[in-house]
């Protein structure tokens, strides 16, 4: 097996993980917290959130891609790491006065809760994934963190019984976050070694950091400063709504992500290696598999979504059904964006391409925000957030037009959407009229898998793919 595949594996199986506690613990956190206290955990978190990303600027993407160029040079390696952590502790230890800032001065409601958040705010400090990323330590990564989250899982059910407990739920979730960056400091002695840094050498990364942070920042907006603008603008009921609708789409997201995560350090190095065919195959296989993926999981969603509701949310949260349904629209062009963007624009230092087009989306979502929230709560953030997606897709799309075969990656995608309507239409007819059970809701997983999964061998059958794929195999 291969490396890329290896790691793959690891960080599929890592946010399979991610996928079930997500499963397990958010039907029974809605019930226990409510829509009101899980609104007030959102928006806290949130605002921490943004501190967080001050804190730890542009590195994740800097840093991650900036080891890959150099592993193989163990002097460079050590020196570009001390560097960059360096200027991450100055940013993180800005950041936290900053907040405390906030805690006294500013915030006035749940200010224990936000205290509590700062657990979180404090793992910036400590963490240090894109330096294992960039080495391609993906193993290291995933197995502390799974059983980092397995614990947290255990603690949440342990002491999270009532609305009371919305601190110690608060506490489990940042503990567990800033326990998963100290978990890898033990590691990192074995594989460099700290070199102390000149100032001249930690402000050498400033100018790109915040190049990338841009970014970050402007995703964070349409990400995050939804959440905020329902808690400024609306009720805390509908940020919760808001809240555990978007959950789900971290499930299809989750596959996406993985590979992303997977692939920039190894497109990184290939670009520094100057191996633009390999890479561009890459990108091609990856695309491929991406609008298969996102069609199942868009029109798979949406179909499943009356039933999902009710039965892992309740009654209660009957109105995230039409927000769900909603959302699913965005999964192809954030699937879309994410290879354009970790397997092609930041590899080849583009990165104003991506800045300018998540700067874009931010704009269109906050002014989008301001006009919709009012009139239509969190249907109107759903909105906002899906221009949003789109903008950033098309322009990183128009902008690498020319070097990326979108022409053909449509050629042989489109029919996924086809399969994904068909899907869509059997699975709504089995719910149609029909009382949401667990029951039914596994009939209808399952039909969708059958359905679709089918389709797509056939398809591949048909058209000789499949052929092809065993026959090189076999070779292999």
């Amino acid at each position: 097996m291969s490396s890329i595949k290896k790691n793959f594996s690891y960080n599929l199986v890592y946010q399979i993980l991610n996928l079930v506690i997500l499963l397990v613990t958010s039907p029974y956190i809605a019930r226990v917290l409510g829509p009101d206290k899980s609104g007030i955990y959102s928006y806290t978190y949130s605002v921490a959130n943004f501190f967080l990303l001050a804190a730890m600027l542009g590195v994740n993407n800097y840093g991650n891609r900036s080891i890959a160029l150099i592993r193989d040079d163990k002097e460079k390696l050590s020196k570009t790491f001390s560097s960059i952590y360096v200027l991450q502790l100055l940013t993180s230890a800005i950041s936290v006065t900053a907040y405390v800032i906030y805690l006294v001065w500013i915030i006035d409601a749940n200010r224990t809760v936000a205290l509590v958040q700062g657990v979180y705010l404090m793992s910036a400090a400590f963490d240090i994934n894109w330096f294992f990323f960039g080495l391609e330590k993906f193993k290291l990564t995933v197995t502390r963190n799974m059983v980092i989250r397995i614990l947290s899982l255990v603690g949440i059910f342990v002491f999270v019984k009532d609305q009371s407990d919305l601190i110690l739920y608060t506490f489990v979730m940042a503990g567990s976050q800033l326990l998963s960056t100290l978990a890898l400091w033990p590691y990192v002695r074995k594989l460099t070694k700290f070199r102390r840094p000149t100032w001249a050498e930690v402000a050498h990364h400033i100018k790109p950091n915040l190049v990338l942070f841009i970014p970050v920042l402007a995703i964070s907006i349409y990400n995050v400063m939804d959440k905020i603008m329902l808690g400024i603008m609306s009720t805390d009921a509908q940020v919760g709504y808001y809240e555990y609708s978007e959950r789900i789409l971290q499930i299809p997201m989750a596959i996406i992500n993985a590979l992303g995560m997977v692939m920039l350090p190894r497109m990184s190095n290939l670009v520094q290696k100057g191996e633009k065919e390999l890479s561009r195959k890459y990108i091609a296989n990856s695309m491929y598999f991406t609008i298969w993926i996102s069609m199942a999981t868009t029109f798979g969603l949406a179909a499943i979504a009356p039933v999902f509701t009710v039965v892992f949310y309740g009654k209660q949260y009957t109105a995230c059904i039409a927000l769900i349904t909603a959302l699913t629209v965005m999964i192809p062009c954030k699937a879309w964006a994410n290879v354009v963007r970790t397997q092609y624009l930041l590899p080849n230092s583009q990165d104003m391409i991506y800045v300018v087009s998540v700067i874009a989306g931010a704009v269109v979502n906050v002014i989008l925000n301001a006009i919709l929230i009012i009139r239509y709560d969190a249907m109107g953030a759903v909105i906002a957030t899906i221009f949003a997606e789109y903008t950033v897709m098309l322009i990183q799309t128009f902008k690498t037009r020319k070097e990326l075969e979108f022409g053909n990656y449509l050629k042989k995608g489109w029919i996924y959407v086809v399969f994904g309507i068909i899907m869509y239409i059997a699975v709504s007819f089995i719910g149609n009229g029909r009382k949401a059970s667990v029951l039914l809701l596994l009939i209808e997983l399952a039909a969708g898998g059958v359905v679709y999964c089918g389709l797509s061998v056939v398809y591949l059958l048909v058209t000789g793919q499949m052929k092809k794929y065993l026959k090189k195999k076999i070779k292999t």
